[in-house]
């Protein structure tokens, strides 16, 4: 039974049944919890919406696609029966909704003409045929009445739901342009037209009109490239396609917390401002409320801000032109290439603005002895963290296993499909475990994500791989319960050594990183299949990893997935405070940064190990997008930011 309050805050609920409290029990529990409306994805993806027929819903959404068909003008016959039903059908039955006073207003201008014609007429003496002429000129004559189709989406699901209005209920003109917002009550009935809709929506009452201008707004052009939709981030959700990599987007979200939460994992926040170079050798984002100080100080601001200053975007412009004319040497990689000139592009533009700012305005400037860093929020130098696994690490020597989900930041100055300046990460720590252990944990992992994609997003994903890439849903299918094979970083090198038909750029020997070009041949051609390479040698590893027996290699690893190369990096850390000791100061790091890191190692110490998985590069494997910057809402990248 429904509750008192639940039927008092029914509004126009069917209850022509046999049971009228069931099925106002039934419309509540369609009904979104904190709005009066039904989403769309209640009505289609339920049997498609034929068992909800002849139900009165209030629905809301934006308008996809519309078309106004023209109603065939009717005679009324003679008999006074047909007269009833003429006047019946007419469009000024549907004024009954409207508001006597907004009536009114409309006619205001009307009635002040004739009023002028009359006023002249009886000075003149016409007669009243006169009279019907001239108001006859002077009245417009209405538009001719026409339906409205119109395709609403609200988000909730791929599919749309079509709406029936009838003109006399809102102007065409306000209702059919793409992207209008619709709030409208009516009936659900059987679609008009046999196609791919089973139901549609008979508007009775129109709540909202939410209006568009289409020389402004982006979407009223149809199938705009997704690099187009990047500039109006705001905006490229409303595309089916960006809707739908948003929804497994938060679908994975959900689906991390519930693998950690399920596996006794506990879920703690890290800090993004930190003292902290968590990788010894990353690029950072400086951190600073000083900006105003030095733009008082001189004319020479900006020149010496990083990642701001013109010097910077020069160099970067060289940068880019280089990657460019490697690209047109190689043609693998066409899409790649199209990104790279629209990049540098852009890059041109922004060198192009801030030289005329340079020459209008003098620049601001922070100089190294003339800025107390003490004078700064923090009073030391501080930055945007790019990983938050050391602090995780303090949480791990506490509680057990622990996991985080959050931003991650660099400054690298180098345009990437795969990279932006802000990406999410989620990191997991485990508490008395080795190497072993967290690439096992990463292994379940990463089938989890995909096995929940499967059987969680099938409707977006099946979208998806009609729309960008038709491979998808089989990938995700093998991805579920595949072997992922384990190699040593020495037998991955072995194995490229071995490759004969392919020219790798980047020259192979034993003691260099891996590049991505590497790591990606080693995933799609050699294995075709995920694997993970693991004890690589110190020097392309972070700091915190925990040194092998051999002294050359450290216990770390990388999991490689086709088409993505590198998705997931985790390491056994290093719990000997000795050990520890000696890397920091090979590499030259400032010892005191790292001082309460080493306070875990001086205190109840404890073997430990975790990962990062990069998830906005997940959602590029599972979509199969190219470039990662489809893949996260609002995207940062080098000299990009637009919202």
């Amino acid at each position: 039974m429904a509750s008192q309050h639940e039927t008092n805050n029914m509004d126009n609920t069917a209850t022509d049944t046999i049971d009228g409290t069931a099925t106002e029990t039934a419309m509540v529990s369609l009904k979104a919890k904190y709005s009066n409306r039904v989403l769309v994805k209640t009505i289609v993806e339920r049997d498609g919406g034929v068992g909800l027929i002849g139900e009165r819903l209030v629905i809301g959404g934006w308008v996809k696609s519309s078309k106004e068909v023209k109603k065939e003008p009717v005679t009324p016959a003679p008999t006074s029966d047909n007269h009833g039903a003429a006047m019946a059908s007419s469009p000024k039955r549907k004024e009954k909704n409207v508001k006597c006073p907004e009536i009114l207003q409309s006619k205001i201008p009307f009635l002040r003409t004739i009023i002028r014609v009359l006023s002249g007429s009886a000075g003149g003496g016409a007669s009243t045929d006169t009279i019907r002429e001239k108001l006859e000129a002077v009245l417009p004559k209405p538009p001719p009445p026409s339906t409205l189709f119109l395709q609403i989406s609200d988000g909730s699901s791929v599919a749309a739901l079509q709406m029936v209005v009838d003109s006399g209920l809102g102007s065409p003109s306000r209702l059919l342009p793409t992207g209008t917002c619709i709030l409208a009550e009516g009936v659900l009935n059987h679609s008009s037209f046999q196609g791919k809709h089973a139901v549609e929506l008979t508007v009775e009452k129109i709540l909202h009109i939410g209006t568009v201008d289409q020389d402004k707004y982006i979407l009223s052009r149809k199938r705009l490239p997704l690099d187009k939709l990047r500039d109006s981030a705001h905006f490229r959700p409303r595309s089916t396609t960006v809707a739908s990599v948003m929804r497994i987007r938060s679908s994975l979200t959900f689906a991390t917390h519930t693998f950690f939460q399920n596996n006794g994992f506990l879920c703690v926040q890290v800090p993004i401002i930190t003292t902290t170079d968590a990788e010894g050798f990353s690029e950072k984002f400086q951190v600073t409320t000083l900006l105003e100080k030095a733009d008082k100080e001189g004319p020479n601001a900006a020149k010496e801000i990083e990642g701001v200053s013109l010097d910077n975007i020069k160099t970067a412009i060289k940068e880019k032109s280089h990657q460019v004319e490697q690209l047109k040497r190689s043609e693998s990689n066409k899409e790649a290439l199209v990104a790279a000139l629209q990049d540098l592009k852009k890059t041109n533009e922004l060198a192009s603005k801030l030289e005329a700012r340079e020459k209008t305005k003098p620049a601001p400037s922070i100089k190294t002895g003339k800025i107390n860093i003490s004078e700064d929020f923090f009073s030391r130098q501080i930055y945007l963290t790019v990983s938050g696994r050391l602090h995780l690490e303090s949480y791990a020597c506490a509680l057990g296993n622990v996991y985080s989900f959050g931003p991650r930041f660099r400054a690298e100055k180098k345009e990437s499909a795969k990279q932006g300046a802000e990406m999410w990460m989620v990191e997991a720590e485990i508490a008395f475990s080795l190497l072993k252990d967290a690439m096992n944990c990463a292994d379940d992992y990463f089938k989890f994500l995909c096995t929940w994609v499967v059987e969680k997003c099938e409707r977006d994903a099946e979208f998806i791989s009609t729309r960008i890439d038709k491979t998808i849903i089989d990938r995700l299918q093998s991805m579920k319960s595949c072997f992922i094979e384990k190699i040593t970083y020495t037998e991955a090198v072995k194995a490229l050594e071995q490759v004969t038909d392919k020219i790798f750029e980047a020259k192979l020997e034993w003691g260099v990183a891996l590049t991505a070009e590497h790591l990606s041949y080693l995933a799609d051609e050699i294995y075709k299949s995920p694997l993970i390479i693991y004890n690589y040698p110190k020097a392309v590893k972070p700091f915190y990893v925990r040194l092998n027996a051999d002294g050359n290699t450290v216990a770390a690893f990388d999991m490689v997935v086709p088409k993505i190369g590198k998705l997931i990096t985790g390491s056994q850390n290093e719990e000997r405070i000795n050990k520890l000791n000696k890397r920091i100061e090979e590499l030259g790091l400032p010892k005191e940064q790292y001082e309460w890191y080493l306070d875990l190692r001086r205190h109840g110490t404890v073997k430990h190990s975790g990962f990062s998985l990069g998830f906005d590069l997940m959602v590029l494997f599972i979509t199969g997008l190219t470039d990662v910057k489809d893949a996260i809402p609002f995207p940062r990248s080098l000299g990009i930011a637009n919202n």
